[in-house]
């Protein structure tokens, strides 16, 4: 069965009549959950079921569960955790076994819930410019810290049974302005690029599935990384990423035109699937018809992902949250 080259949402906490048929019809590669389709624990697992249903697959469900600012789920359904890069500074040198457990344990409520992958680690490099939409939500500032972290927070997923999606490729972090409004330039030269804000990427090239950033480098091709085939050869052949690549959200204010238009132009460059969030019906439906299926090496990618959905590991609860408590120096979290 070839999937359809878009992974996208829906409107409310159940689908519809016609998203159901829309969705028959589209054959999406997998769908992402927000804030507006989550309510009681029954009800999310109902609308995986809605999903999975639809295409009559087992689909990848995606949501954002980074913690801090950035988590759909909150109590009483998950723990509502610190921002990331307040969590790695007060966990320290144990910031790597911090937040390996931080992200089994996120897995483990995902999972539970009939969501199988989750859009983290995101490895973007921190600066102090770092617009403040991102920085709290980065690991650090050291190139290395963030590869290591970034590996744990991986691993914590797989282990829990859910597929991490390395973000935002080939990296965010001297961005300046926020890309849900404006599209950010950078000027760095390539070599500075390449020995910081691209490593973390480069070091974790493995990971099944990666999530493009909506941001110009100057210095290498004038168009954003999303639709360039220039960046997106970059993130193949230099860093080396051979995952499935979607792109950030399409709908997202730092790309101009139509989101049919942008769609193409995503896959055209190299980018293996859409990413469309929040949108009406129809610009759901725009979306998907213009992704149409998806190419042989991108059904390749996306089947050798799939593959990577294992069943989770044993997990004591108890006495993860204990040895977090510990390395954190005390709670991390509210129920």
């Amino acid at each position: 069965m070839t999937y359809g080259a878009a992974i996208t949402d829906a409107e409310g906490l159940r689908l519809t009549p016609e998203e159901k048929t829309l969705f028959r019809d589209m054959n999406p590669f997998g769908f992402i959950l927000f804030a507006r389709n989550i309510e009681t624990a029954d009800q999310v697992r109902a609308l995986c079921g809605d999903f999975r249903e639809a295409v009559g697959r087992d689909c990848p469900i995606t949501i954002d569960q980074e913690g801090g600012r950035v988590q759909r789920l909150r109590a009483p359904l998950a723990r509502n955790w610190l921002p990331p890069l307040d969590h790695c500074a007060r966990a320290g040198n144990g910031a790597e076994r911090a937040m390996y457990l931080r992200y089994r344990l996120i897995a483990a409520e995902l999972f539970a819930l009939g969501i199988d992958s989750n859009c983290a680690p995101m490895v973007d490099v921190a600066r102090d410019s770092t617009h403040e939409f991102l920085r709290n939500r980065c690991y650090g500032a050291d190139a290395d810290r963030v590869s290591v972290i970034g590996r744990a927070v991986a691993q914590g997923h797989l282990d829990g049974g859910v597929l991490p999606v390395l973000k935002h490729v080939p990296g965010h972090g001297l961005a300046t302005l926020d890309s849900h409004h404006d599209l950010p330039h950078v000027d760095a030269p390539l070599d500075e690029l390449d020995a910081r804000d691209f490593a973390p990427f480069r070091a974790l090239n493995d990971l099944p599935m990666g999530m493009t950033a909506h941001l110009v480098y100057d210095r290498i091709d004038p168009q954003p990384a999303t639709v360039s085939p220039t960046m997106m050869a970059l993130i193949r052949e230099r860093i080396g990423f051979d995952g499935l690549i979607m792109t950030d959200d399409i709908s997202m204010k730092a790309l101009s035109g139509s989101l049919a238009d942008l769609s193409r132009q995503a896959l055209e460059a190299g980018c293996d699937v859409v990413l469309h969030c929040n949108g009406s019906f129809a610009e759901r439906a725009a979306v998907m018809q213009a992704a149409g299926a998806m190419s042989q090496a991108a059904q390749t990618r996306a089947d050798r992902a799939l593959a990577m959905r294992t069943p989770p590991e044993e997990l004591d609860i108890d006495a993860a949250e204990a040895e977090l408590s510990r390395l954190m120096g005390g709670q991390v979290y509210e129920r």
